[in-house]
């Protein structure tokens, strides 16, 4: 055989070979997370189940109803609700076809999805204002950096129907009652973008001031200079805030009826002692928000300065989105707060809170124990006792150990010995004292030794 021929067929051999390795290692290769997303693990469920327990109560307290939107929704609601020119849009939007052809995206925020809700289930023929709460993920696909996840869950509220100004207090209210009720001290930061009529009447006074210094902001302002200039006085570009630093303020140019409601909006608050701070540079990154705007930062200001200027919540009204979405004129406001954020700050303030535990503890050694014990855990869990266990384990020192690391009360024991006599041994945790208790009757004895009364702790 030709030496050439056989070169090639041993370089030939040597690629199959390395496609052949590569192919294993790719097999064998762990799967990872998904960049910009999170395991939420057991040890920080805590903070999830405390935030949405005071969540969800204070709403229901509230006259709140929970809803529930798709996580899919069509491209173009996000592009009429939210904004063609809005960053969500433009940049932050999982968007893609699907097998039938449809433009759809994960939802990036909630309002627009609840809008079409309220207009297509004809929520208008219920009593108004329809006032809902929701809580799940959404989707943006932002740089990931602290605060910041590409799979990011919020709480959010939403009134519809009803453009009175004590619908925007009452919102701010419950996001002040809300934020103390879990240990946080915020400052409410508010202001006001008027009507229609106000805005574009305030955006031709900002085009005005802003063209002589637009050289001076930075790309992204330039690009939003024509498009959206109210974003520039969002922007966090230190040489952005020096242009900006004495631009005129919008609630100078609101007409009556707008100045009107978001003076009420402050008398309100000022009732009911919630501390705000009036922020004319505030304007939201959403086209949907209209005339009394606000985010929730925390207190102090080397807090906002180590949070990165990253609200914990915000909201405001949205009086014009039901009509842009094909629905008739409807007011609305809402709010929403992000939960990753505010698990953060609890962790930072090292915020601690009372955990659920355990009252008793079951101990098992051998087959015919675990059989009992699973029975007996089922009723008492009927009852009320809050238990643990570890039927997975053989040996009884290990089991006393784990329990007395759990802080129960009481260990329940049983082995070879008590399943033959049909008794548990009950084992108090704080003296060591043991008693051996009729099986039949263990349900009441412990309920007893707790101090229960009709099956309630």
């Amino acid at each position: 055989m030709p030496k050439k021929t056989k070169d090639k067929k041993s370089k030939l051999k040597k690629i199959i070979r390395q496609k052949a390795k590569k192919s294993k290692r790719e097999v064998l290769k762990i799967p990872q997370l998904l960049r910009g997303m999170k395991d939420i693990l057991p040890e920080d469920q805590k903070y999830w189940d405390l935030i949405l327990d005071k969540a969800i109560k204070l709403a229901k307290d509230n006259g709140f109803k929970k809803i529930e939107t798709p996580i899919i929704e069509e491209t173009s609601l996000f592009k009429r609700g939210v904004g063609m020119e809005t960053d969500i849009v433009e940049k932050e939007m999982f968007s893609f076809i699907d097998q039938g052809g449809e433009k759809v995206s994960l939802r990036p925020e909630a309002t627009a999805s609840v809008a079409r809700a309220y207009i297509e289930h004809g929520m208008f023929n219920l009593p108004q204002p329809v006032k809902l709460y929701y809580y799940g993920p959404f989707f943006r696909y932002n740089r990931p950096q602290s605060g910041r996840q590409r799979q990011f869950y919020q709480f959010g509220l939403e009134v519809l129907g009803n453009a009175l100004p004590v619908i925007d207090a009452q919102i701010i209210l419950f996001s002040y009652v809300f934020y103390k009720e879990i240990g946080l001290e915020t400052e409410i930061n508010i202001n006001s973008l008027g009507c229609n009529t106000c805005r574009e009447r305030y955006k031709k006074v900002l085009l005005n001031y802003l063209k002589p210094k637009k050289n001076f902001l930075c790309s992204s302002c330039q690009s939003r200079y024509l498009k959206n200039p109210l974003r520039v006085l969002d922007c966090k570009e230190e040489k952005c805030h020096e242009v900006t630093f004495k631009v005129p303020q919008i609630v100078d140019y609101l007409c009556d009826s707008c100045k009107n409601h978001f003076i009420k909006v402050l008398e309100y608050l000022d009732e009911v002692e919630v501390p705000y701070v009036l922020n004319s540079r505030l304007v939201r990154g959403l086209d949907y928000y209209c005339r009394t705007i606000f985010e929730i930062f925390p207190k102090s200001a080397e807090e906002k300065e180590s949070s990165g200027q990253l609200a914990l919540g915000g909201g405001g009204r949205y009086d014009y989105l039901v009509k842009m979405l094909g629905g008739r004129e409807t007011a609305a406001s809402g709010v929403a707060f992000g939960i990753e954020r505010i698990i953060s700050k609890l962790k930072e303030k090292e915020i601690v809170f009372e955990e659920i535990k355990p009252q008793i503890f079951i101990a098992q050694l051998g087959e015919e124990a675990r059989k009992k014990c699973l029975k007996i855990f089922e009723d008492l869990r009927k009852e009320g006792v809050l238990m643990s266990e570890s039927l997975s384990k053989e040996g009884l020192r290990g089991q006393l150990e784990m329990a007395d690391k759990l802080g129960v009360k009481f260990t329940l024991i049983l082995g070879q010995e008590e399943i033959l006599n049909e008794t548990v041994i009950i084992r108090d945790m704080e003296n060591g004292v043991q008693e051996v208790v009729d099986l039949k009757k263990i349900v009441k004895e412990v309920k007893k030794r707790l101090g229960m009364s009709n099956g309630a702790a």
